[in-house]
């Protein structure tokens, strides 16, 4: 890299800056609940369009029951390790949230839905390719993957296969996950399973043959005490029975029940002992003549903060240093976020490298607006100086 490149494609995003929050709005302005996948499909297709026109070869990989993903890939030198931006481009909110929470721009601040969770993070990955391409920059191929199922934990797809096997053999990754306002870059993630437990008991009217019924509530709430049992603060594998359905009227034994439970965990060891753990609870009976069966929904491996996440992490860190963005910090949290798979592939990731802001996935949720380019130039200047991390 000569600074005269880095100065280069710095200029191409000063001077594109306003093109940048257009596409922007464009984007979160093409809602993509992650329960439609019409909708979600339907950005899809835009971004193909978008990446194919700024040169990368890209596709589009269909699932029947989610939205689609997609994977882009630079005709760059294949002799050097690559880089991989990844993403997502599904959002929490329902078709429909745009009427009462509009795109709009006010005192720096970027507001809409999925603008900061994370169509700003996705628009600095195409500027980053862009403002590479203007300097004809060709060292390392560079790989896109957005995925369309993130907030559903891609349950009804293999977009987590996809991340794994489109990963390996790249020498580093950015995840553009939401920004920290204090600076703070991702290095480590904790793992999420999700689970569901199911119970049958038999029903009966519980004024004239109470004796005749089964419970399933009550062996519920049993099972319930024993998972938040589990919970372990101290090793950061934590239990939480989020949600609880049962029973028909006041006046009847319930004859089911049913809950759904989330489990954070650090070491991707701890995946079988938490669904055997879960299974023995499930397995044991309290009310007689009950019956329990435990679902597995999803999982996602924890983004384990290995020695080479933090070399990259600390080359990070010099080059925002060097070109003025100030400090970064490291930091982990109990989020999970499609890096968890690069990672587990084997490539060292940085997380939360997407827009600055608060307040994702509620009404309030905005980015800030200076973050957006601010962050593509530390992407680009890593990107141009990567054989020092990568010697």
């Amino acid at each position: 890299m000569t600074l005269e490149q880095r100065k280069k494609a710095f200029e191409f995003i000063d001077l594109h800056k306003d093109e940048m929050l257009c596409l922007l709005k464009e984007l979160v302005t093409t809602e993509s609940d992650t329960r439609n996948k019409n909708s979600v499909d339907n950005l899809a297709q835009k971004l193909k369009e978008i990446l194919c026109s700024i040169g990368m070869n890209t596709r589009i990989v269909e699932y029947k029951n989610s939205g689609n993903s997609i994977v882009a890939e630079s005709a760059s030198n294949k002799c050097k390790k690559g880089v991989i931006l990844s993403g997502h481009m599904d959002t929490v909110f329902k078709k429909g949230t745009l009427e009462n929470m509009p795109f709009k721009i006010e005192n720096d601040k970027i507001y809409g839905p999925g603008v900061l969770d994370m169509k700003g993070g996705i628009i600095i990955a195409l500027y980053v390719i862009k403002a590479l391409n203007s300097i004809e920059y060709n060292e390392r191929p560079i790989k896109v993957i957005i995925s369309g199922d993130e907030e559903t934990g891609h349950c009804n797809s293999k977009c987590n296969e996809l991340f794994i096997n489109e990963s390996k053999g790249f020498g580093a990754a950015f995840n553009f996950e939401t920004g920290f306002l204090d600076n703070g870059v991702i290095v480590g993630r904790k793992g999420v399973a999700e689970f569901s437990l199911e119970i049958e008991g038999i029903s009966a009217h519980a004024g004239n043959s109470p004796e005749k019924g089964r419970s399933a509530i009550q062996e519920m709430a049993y099972k319930i005490i024993d998972i938040q049992n589990l919970n372990n603060l101290k090793n950061g594998t934590t239990f939480n029975v989020g949600t609880i359905t049962g029973g028909t009227v006041p006046n009847a034994i319930p004859d089911y029940a049913k809950i759904e439970i989330d489990v954070r965990y650090t070491k991707l060891s701890e995946k079988s002992s938490i669904e055997n753990t879960l299974q023995s609870i499930a397995s044991k009976t309290y009310i007689e003549g009950t019956k329990s069966k435990l679902k597995v929904k999803s999982y996602m491996p924890p983004m384990e903060t290995t020695d080479d996440v933090m070399k990259l992490f600390e080359f990070a860190k010099k080059t925002s240093a060097e070109i003025g963005l100030g400090d970064i910090y490291s930091k982990t949290t109990g989020g999970g976020s499609d890096a968890s798979y690069i990672v587990t592939a084997g490539v060292p990731a940085l997380c939360a490298m997407g827009v600055k802001g608060e307040w994702n996935h509620t009404p309030r949720e905005y980015g800030i607006v200076e973050s957006l380019f601010e962050r593509a130039k530390l992407i680009i200047a890593c990107i141009l100086n990567l054989d020092e991390y990568l010697k």
